[in-house]
């Protein structure tokens, strides 16, 4: 487009609004290296941003810690796992376009959810499309294996992830906070409550 402009105009000024735009979104869809934590029960973030959320829910399954985290336009919307396990359900809900600060939009929202099996428990996450973010892309299915703080999936522009981890566990960090997605611990179980530890035990028997 800017080649486009130039020959046709041979105008700087607007040669000058496609670079930006293309600087801005490959500057967008950064995806930096992140240095995994690897304790025993520690539950990563799955999104760079700030949490918004963080309170224990009743659900159909029981208690569970939900914690919601805001991803603004400026953050890193690449999604990592925040548990390694086994995708036991990938679901997707079609919705509306709320602001993703609004704690509806939770439920009201086009939205995507995955559930891992930790091996012992479940932590599911869901990416949820925002008022600009109409575009979710979730690169895992139902039966593929994930290892914690694994890409997988994107989230277009400004939205907002939801983790459901079990009442157990025990928070890291408060409303308020601003995460990183795959290096920040947002929580960790109690020791000898079972999950990735089990996992790796069974791996190598």
């Amino acid at each position: 487009m800017a080649a486009v402009l130039w020959v046709l105009t041979q105008s700087a000024v607007l040669v000058s609004v496609p670079v930006v735009l293309a600087l801005f979104f490959l500057w967008f869809f950064r995806d930096p290296n992140r240095t995994i934590p690897m304790g025993d029960g520690e539950i990563v973030s799955p999104g760079d941003g700030v949490v918004t959320e963080s309170e224990w829910i009743e659900t159909a399954s029981g208690s569970r810690l939900r914690m919601s985290i805001f991803l603004n336009v400026f953050d890193v919307h690449v999604n990592r796992a925040p548990v390694g396990g086994t995708v036991k359900l990938v679901e997707y809900r079609p919705g509306g376009f709320m602001n993703a600060m609004k704690p509806e939009s939770g439920l009201t929202n086009e939205q995507t959810m995955v559930v891992v099996d930790a091996g012992g428990y479940d932590v599911s996450y869901k990416q949820i499309a925002g008022l600009i973010a109409r575009r979710i892309v979730c690169t895992v299915k139902q039966g593929d294996r994930v290892e914690r703080g694994q890409r997988v999936g994107l989230i277009k522009f400004g939205s907002r992830v939801d983790v459901l981890l079990p009442a157990e566990a025990m928070p890291r960090v408060k409303v308020g906070s601003r995460v990183r997605g795959g290096a920040t611990v947002l929580a960790v179980l109690p020791e000898g409550f079972g999950g990735e530890a089990e996992l790796a035990a069974e791996a190598v028997a």
